[in-house]
């Protein structure tokens, strides 16, 4: 069985597999039920949505390309753990991929793919170095993160026939999830409008408005945007 554990951070713009694998891996997933004492009728569970998964293990940083390393692209040691601090630091989830692929040995069937793939944050780190050895052992536990945004409901309300007042509510869709780190600010490009830019960064192109005047830019200005101009974008 073929096993991989790759940890990225900010749509995979950075990235490392885990250079050697872990003896084993635990994954822990639980409820969230409430126990509660009523009168004469013993206790009762109150059923709530489940907790946020937990990843861990340990493993080890080799500070030497041992035969059983799983990547060509070993790194120095330091890189490792500067990677995961820094991207504890900034308070941004990461993306945590595990594939084990089982091939049968009479190849009668096809391979078998056990696969995680969620986003995550790195709740606990810590490693400490391995005496005779230029190794770092390491305990490191993840925490599934969930995206969560403000949904915009629409309230509207009616009079029926008969005089009543009806009241509908309806929810905008929601929006799918970005991992990317939204920039502070941006490069004119060639074709670049404002618009562009505010749809492209910000996601609605009617926030044009905004990063113009933010940047103290006029009208005039905004129909002939410069090429390699810096625009500063609105938190």
């Amino acid at each position: 069985m073929e096993h991989a554990i790759l940890l990225s951070y900010n749509n995979g713009e950075e990235a490392f597999r885990i250079p050697v694998n872990p003896p084993e891996m635990s994954i822990k997933e639980a409820g969230d039920g409430s126990t509660f004492k009523i009168v004469d009728g013993g206790e009762i569970n109150a059923i709530q949505s489940r907790k946020l998964t937990e990843i861990s293990f340990d493993s080890f940083f080799p500070g030497q390309a041992y035969p059983f390393v799983n990547t060509d692209e070993l790194r120095p040691i330091p890189e490792y753990i500067a990677l995961i601090d820094k991207w504890m630091d900034t308070k941004r989830p990461i993306r945590f991929i595990y594939s084990a692929i089982s091939f049968d040995p009479g190849a009668q069937k096809s391979p078998q793919e056990i696969a995680i793939n969620m986003p995550v944050t790195i709740e606990e780190f810590e490693w400490k170095p391995v005496a005779g050895t230029s190794d770092i052992e390491y305990t490191i536990t993840f925490k599934k993160y969930v995206f969560y945004n403000a949904v915009q409901a629409k309230v509207k309300q009616t009079t029926t026939k008969a005089g009543a007042k009806k009241t509908t509510t309806t929810k905008a869709k929601a929006k799918r999830p970005n991992e990317k780190v939204k920039p502070k600010s941006v490069k004119v490009k060639a074709g670049d409008t404002l618009w562009i830019i505010a749809k492209k960064n910000l996601g609605d192109g009617s926030r044009y408005k905004e990063i113009q005047t933010l940047n103290k830019i006029t009208n005039a200005q905004a129909k002939r945007l410069k090429v390699g101009q810096v625009l500063r974008l609105p938190g």
